[in-house]
């Protein structure tokens, strides 16, 4: 089965065939096609392993699963003696995404 390192929204990460990724939000719609071009390393049936010098020709593609959000975080700010406290939440977006072919 090949294996692949693609690399987007800043992180990396190793995808094979029918693998669903969660990642941070990329524009398109549930059903849309996603091509990942920032193929870093990529190893056929575990004998050939090409790795880029920064990155590969070969692409990756993908189909949008979900657009959704993650759970909320809340960021404190708190100063002690002098009654002083801030709270505020933060909801990341992120794709599910289904690798469809290396």
């Amino acid at each position: 089965m090949p294996i692949a390192v693609i690399k987007t929204g800043g992180k990396q990460y190793v995808v094979t065939a029918g693998k669903n990724l969660q990642i941070e939000k990329i524009e398109g719609n549930v059903g849309d096609k996603v091509v990942f071009e920032t193929m870093l390393i990529s190893d056929e049936k575990g004998e050939n392993v090409e790795i880029g010098k920064p990155v590969l020709d070969n692409r990756v593609e993908g189909k949008i699963i979900k657009q959704a959000r993650d759970r909320k975080i809340d960021i404190i700010k708190f100063k002690s003696k002098v009654r002083y406290k801030r709270i505020n939440g933060h909801r990341q977006h992120h794709t599910q995404v289904e690798i469809t072919k290396i």
